[in-house]
């Protein structure tokens, strides 16, 4: 006889964010680790701030090991329904020039704030002229 998975939506998965109720999503499995917030070794702010999301790029960044993995399973309490989530945004493309010569950066401060260089070469005319003036 098969047997029948639980799925869930994202919005309903994001519903169970605390740490008395947390659900994560790891390749599109479902885990309700409430339990186990305790007991993980990085902490629990850790599993917490992946609730509500795909945790799976944040799962696979910790290098965990064959036996977290095993462990993992007894947690699966079904799996993400595709077809309930909502599709992913388009990405805005922004045309704005972004600066990232520190030069330009400098001389476009310096435009916009003239006062400080003029008082900056004035105050190094002045002090050139008093050392000139102390040597004779």
């Amino acid at each position: 006889m098969p047997t029948l998975i639980k799925l869930f939506s994202m919005q309903e998965v994001s519903l169970h964010n605390s740490n008395h109720d947390c659900w994560v999503v790891i390749d599109g499995k479902v885990y309700d680790v409430t339990t186990y917030l305790d007991e993980h070794p990085g902490g629990d702010d850790v599993i917490l701030a992946a609730t509500g999301k795909d945790a799976t790029d944040d799962f696979e960044d910790a290098g965990h090991s064959n036996d977290a993995r095993e462990l993992m399973k007894s947690f699966c309490i079904g799996e993400l329904d595709m077809s309930s989530s909502p599709a992913i945004p388009e990405l805005e493309i922004s045309h704005k020039k972004q600066e990232t010569d520190i030069a330009q950066k400098l001389l476009n401060l310096t435009k916009q704030h003239w006062a400080v260089p003029v008082a900056m070469v004035g105050i190094s005319v002045v002090a050139a002229f008093l050392y000139i003036m102390r040597k004779k």
